[in-house]
């Protein structure tokens, strides 16, 4: 198996600084330069060579420290976030051949029978590693969105930061990095890359952490950069804290980013580019928008460069060097003959624009025509009164299904008793939606929920 020129570890020594640049936990910060002369895990680099290796953290903090260790050194690194279901685990280890399990918890709770069970410190102990690459290692992602098991997506490091340029990103040294997502899932995974190689820093989130204090503590860092899910940008500025930071870039990944979100970012932060990028897990990083819209332009399809845009029935798919190489284990086929992956991801063009409008599978039936939820979404949160909004399915003996509406009211906006404001959000509906569509009924509720990678959490009624 042919050596990384050079392991994570090389590329972000390459940027120097070290002891300048800092990972930030909720309750532990590192300099990155602590790292060279030491290292978080109770055993040696050496003990881990050449093994699968599962790491399973309870903290992210934890995750990034042996990330940045375990990169040239194991063979393989699946990546768990904290809110895999315990009862998954000892399969996904079975599927991926695990070794080792790296856990932050010193009971040992994730050990498995007959792996090796590895503590990784929020700190580090003066041992002397020897960072010399020993492989290239296999990094293993789990899909999300998923109630049953997840997918093993493999990537290499080039696939990962293949859109990123080490120490020459945006911002670059001195840059503040932080997002909403996990690390151990993809899109937070974009981000402490950008970090770590553009020569900058990084504040991390925590599970559980009010999202007015999560704000104030990336204010209190002064970060620059900052990045999250549509859904986690709507709670935050229903948090009411958003001015407790001024970032100079914002960043928005994962869900249909609507013209009404982007419009919302860039009248909150005045001074700020904000964008948003299309990835998936399979796919790798796609593209990025920077124009102010929603979709992207349609010229992107034709366009030249390493990643390939195609658009067939509909749906959008992507060839680059960017994606993963295959799933492990069972899976199916991650390319198509082509070498093309369907993202499933749905488009339509308007006015030399594609627009996102949900993906294949969440498709709504009302007495046989096809409603996206998404596209009603985009729709209902145009109104001044509304932050945000979830449309799903209830069953109905004549249609089979019809549609409906949660949505959730800004702060400053009506309680939504009396004024006619359900009547107002169907009638807007009714003016840019087919009529099987329009939502039958609108709900005002007071949250709306989120799941653990930072998408709205989609269930039928």
């Amino acid at each position: 198996m042919p050596l990384p020129e050079p392991s994570l570890w090389g590329l972000i020594a390459r940027g120097g600084r070290l002891d300048v640049r800092c990972i930030h936990g909720a309750a532990h910060s590192l300099a990155l330069g602590a790292l060279a002369g030491g290292s978080s895990l109770d055993c040696s680099l050496e003990a881990l060579a050449g093994r699968a290796v599962m790491l399973a953290t309870a903290d992210q903090f934890t995750a990034a420290l042996a990330m940045l260790e375990l990169d040239g050194i194991a063979r393989r690194l699946v990546l768990c976030p904290p809110d895999i279901a315990p009862e998954h685990l000892p399969l996904l280890a079975e599927i991926a051949g695990i070794e080792a399990i790296v856990s932050d918890d010193g009971a040992g709770t994730r050990a498995i029978p007959g792996t090796v069970a590895v503590h990784c410190r929020p700190g580090v102990a003066r041992a002397g590693p020897d960072r010399t690459p020993r492989c290239q290692t296999e990094w293993v992602l789990l899909t999300s969105g998923t109630t049953g098991l997840p997918k093993l997506v493999v990537h290499t490091l080039a696939s990962l930061i293949g859109p990123i340029k080490p120490n020459a990103a945006a911002g670059a040294a001195g840059a503040v990095w932080s997002t909403f997502y996990d690390i151990r899932r993809y899109g937070g995974l974009q981000i402490f890359f950008r970090a770590t190689l553009s020569g900058g820093s990084l504040v991390l989130s925590s599970a559980g952490e009010p999202v007015a204090d999560f704000l104030g503590r990336v204010g209190r860092h002064e970060i620059t950069h900052i990045s999250g899910t549509p859904s986690h940008w709507r709670r935050a500025l229903m948090s009411g804290a958003t001015d407790r930071m001024r970032p100079r870039y914002v960043r928005l990944s994962g869900e249909i980013a609507d013209q009404a979100i982007l419009d919302d970012l860039q009248k909150c932060f005045r001074d700020a580019g904000v964008g948003h990028a299309f990835a998936s897990t399979e796919a790798g990083v796609a593209f990025e928008v920077n124009d102010g819209g929603a979709g992207f332009p349609s010229d992107y399809i034709s366009r030249d460069g390493e990643v390939e845009l195609r658009i067939a029935d509909n749906s959008l798919l992507i060839r680059s060097p960017r994606t993963a190489s295959r799933y492990l284990g069972p899976g199916g086929d991650l390319r198509d003959p082509d070498g093309f992956v369907d993202t499933g991801d749905m488009v339509e063009r308007r006015d030399g624009r594609y627009f996102f409008i949900g993906r294949r599978g969440g498709i709504i039936n009302v007495g046989g025509a096809k409603v996206h939820p998404e596209e009603v979404e985009a729709i209902i949160n145009r109104h001044p009164a509304v932050l945000m909004s979830l449309v799903k399915a209830r069953k109905n003996p004549f249609t089979g299904a019809v549609v409906v509406a949660d949505v959730v009211l800004r702060p400053n906006g009506c309680n939504g008793a009396g004024g006619g404001l359900q009547s107002e959000i169907i009638a807007s509906c009714r003016s840019g939606l087919a009529p099987h569509k329009v939502p039958a009924l609108v709900n005002f509720v007071g949250a709306l929920a989120v799941g653990g990678a930072g998408k709205l959490a989609r269930r039928d009624a």
